[in-house]
Order: structure tokens, then C-alpha cells, then sequence
């Protein structure tokens, strides 16, 4: 995900005057990680983390859950001397618990983006805790906006619904495709043309929803004529309950999250 907001940030050519190669540094304790990213983009590599938060006036964390805390809690004094924001990717971890291990107070922006974020079309939820300035949210909107949109949440519990949502999305709406493909691989279609018809499919019914002027159910009512073969399809989705299947893997996914939330912050 941070080789996905560098390539963001530098190849997006509407925000060039946003950032440069040499404002931009990375840390990882594995050298051919950070070696590929200075060879790719031209960056910055830091000799340790401490001079990474010495040099930046905002912080992106992109690192394992399991692994924040060891990350952060030598670095409590460098925070404590720069100040900088803090943008959180780390799924799980929130405010308060970096805060925590930080041993200090500081402006903290969650943001929960999803893998589409890696081709610049992501979906990203976005939490500000109460020291981040105005400033800093229009920052953060410009940052997220070079791997795709970002929306703002008012609670951090929030973002576990967008986990739900846009966070583990992805993989619903590929099931779904999936299973379509499978369905009229089965019924007699090659292989290829159902994927590409499917995929087509969904890409022009998330462009219509996005750019047209009527509701959702009102699109649906447009493509579904009575006694057709839309209908007869959709009655089936009705019938085996599609809406409640939804909505209760949306809430085993929020609980999950809650869920995790609690364990890495090591509480049972």
C-alpha cells in the first residue's frame, strides 16, 4: 500500500505541485524493499526510522498490526520533538492506541483504503481525531486522492463499518462476478467471453450508478420489465433471501474488525 501512494502522489499529473521525489522518504528494515522504491521513484531511503520521522512533517504508518507497536514505541522521543501528522493505513490499530504506545498526544488521520487503491481506484475511509487541524484534512484529502476517493467518517467506529464496506468490498463484488462467470461457463459460453462480459457488465452498472441522476432502485426498475427475464431473475435473488445474506456477512465482517481492534490493542 505505500508503494501504492508513493506511485500515487508522483505520477498523478493534476496535483504536481503537491510533492516532489525529494520530499518523499521511506524506511523499511528490509533493504531491497526500500532500494526498489528508490530505484523506482527516485525517493529518499532513510537509514532508520528515527530519521524518517526527523525529516517528515506527515508520517504515513504502512506496516503489519502485529507489528506497530514494536515499531512505534522506540520512537516515542523523535514524535515528541517533531510533531508531525500521523496517517495511519494499518488496519485494526486505532487513535488512542498509537497515541498510547506513542506516549504522547498527536493530530492522527485513519485511513482504511482497499486493493483497488493499487491501480489508483480505491475506496477510502477516512477518521481524524480531534488534534488534526483543517489544514491537515485538506492534505490528507489530496494524498488519498492520488489512489482514488476518500470519504470522511465523524466516529472512529465508523471505519469497522467501512472495513465492512469498501475495506473487504472488493472480494463481494468479485464473488459475485465469479459466480456469474461460472454460472454461464456451465450454460455454455467460453470461458473468455463470459469473463469479459461480466466484468464489462459490472464496470458499466458501477458507471451508471455513479453518473446517473435516479436512484439505485429506480435503475433497476428501468432494466426490469414485467414478466422478463430480469425479473425472473431478481425474484430468485428475493426468494433465497440475497439482501439478508448481504447484510449478515456485512455485519461478520464489522464484527471481525471490532473484534481485532481489541486484540491488538491487547485487550481480550
Amino acid at each position: 500500500m505505500a508503494s501504492s501512494i508513493i506511485g500515487g502522489l508522483l505520477n498523478n499529473t493534476t496535483q504536481t505541485s503537491l510533492i516532489e521525489a525529494s520530499d518523499v522518504w521511506v524506511f523499511d528494515r528490509n533493504a531491497q524493499v526500500t532500494n526498489s522504491l528508490n530505484k523506482k521513484y527516485d525517493i529518499n531511503v532513510a537509514d532508520s526510522n528515527e530519521q524518517l520521522v526527523e525529516k517528515c512533517k506527515v508520517v504515513v504508518l504502512a506496516v503489519k498490526p502485529q507489528v506497530l507497536k514494536a515499531v512505534l514505541t522506540p520512537l516515542a522521543k523523535v514524535f515528541s520533538q517533531t510533531r508531525p501528522l500521523v496517517i495511519s493505513v494499518v488496519a485494526g490499530i486505532q487513535s488512542a492506541t498509537i497515541e498510547y504506545w506513542l506516549e504522547q498526544q498527536l493530530a492522527i488521520v485513519r485511513v482504511m483504503p482497499n486493493t483497488p487503491a493499487l491501480i489508483g481506484a480505491g475506496a477510502s475511509g477516512l477518521y481524524a481525531n480531534a488534534r488534526v487541524t483543517s489544514e491537515q484534512k485538506a492534505l490528507t484529502d489530496k494524498l488519498v486522492g492520488c489512489i482514488g476517493i476518500g470519504r470522511w467518517v465523524h466516529s472512529e467506529a465508523d471505519i469497522d463499518s467501512v472495513t465492512a464496506l469498501s475495506g473487504s468490498g472488493p472480494a463481494y463484488f468479485m464473488l459475485f462476478i465469479k459466480s456469474i462467470i461460472d454460472a454461464a461457463t456451465k450454460a455454455g459460453l467460453d470461458p473468455q467471453t463470459a469473463k469479459d462480459l461480466a466484468v464489462q457488465t459490472a464496470i458499466g452498472a458501477a458507471q451508471l450508478i455513479q453518473h446517473s441522476e435516479h436512484s439505485i432502485s429506480t435503475l433497476i426498475e428501468n432494466v426490469t420489465s414485467p414478466a422478463g427475464t430480469t425479473e425472473q431473475a431478481l425474484l430468485s435473488f428475493e426468494n433465497d433471501k440475497l439482501a439478508e445474506i448481504v447484510a449478515n456477512a456485512f455485519d461478520a465482517a464489522k464484527t471481525r474488525s471490532q473484534k481485532m481492534a481489541l486484540e491488538l490493542a491487547g485487550i481480550k
